[in-house]
């Protein structure tokens, strides 16, 4: 098989699984994996996004995005402001109700991620990464 070939479908099989293995370990949160998935790219995002940047980041449709927030607004995790300046758009944001949530979610990730990283040397990660950043940002040019 062709070295490119097999990464492409190792990367796929690898992103698949660890993202299923997360899910698994996060059900005792209650939460589905579109909503830890969401209440992440928030938390990552270090400010209020606008629901139209949530989607791209979040990889859905906006009207999918609209079910999910309302679900999490729901639970008290989210709230949503109106744009200044834009009748139509709506920023969403944490609420401090989602803070204990979220470090319950960073921690079952982070040890998830030192079970399966466990052992795998430092300059290894550093080079996966470097080539995961080159392909990500082909992909996003594109």
């Amino acid at each position: 098989m062709d070295p490119r070939e097999a990464f492409a479908l190792d990367l796929g099989r690898v992103s698949r699984r660890w993202r299923a293995r997360l899910d698994e370990r996060l059900k005792v949160t209650g939460l589905t994996q579109a909503r830890w998935s969401t209440l992440l790219h928030l938390s990552r995002a270090g400010e209020c996004l606008t629901q139209r940047e949530l989607a791209a980041r979040v990889g859905i449709e906006g009207p999918t995005l609209v079910r999910l927030l309302d679900a999490l607004e729901a639970q008290g995790l989210i709230e949503r402001l109106p744009v200044e300046g834009d009748r139509r758009a709506n920023s969403i944001r944490l609420t401090e109700a989602a803070q204990p949530l979220l470090a319950e979610i960073n921690r079952i990730a982070a040890d998830l991620r030192r079970e399966i990283l466990a052992g795998v040397p430092v300059e290894d990660l550093e080079t996966c990464q470097r080539v995961l950043r080159h392909i990500g940002d082909r992909l996003e040019r594109s």
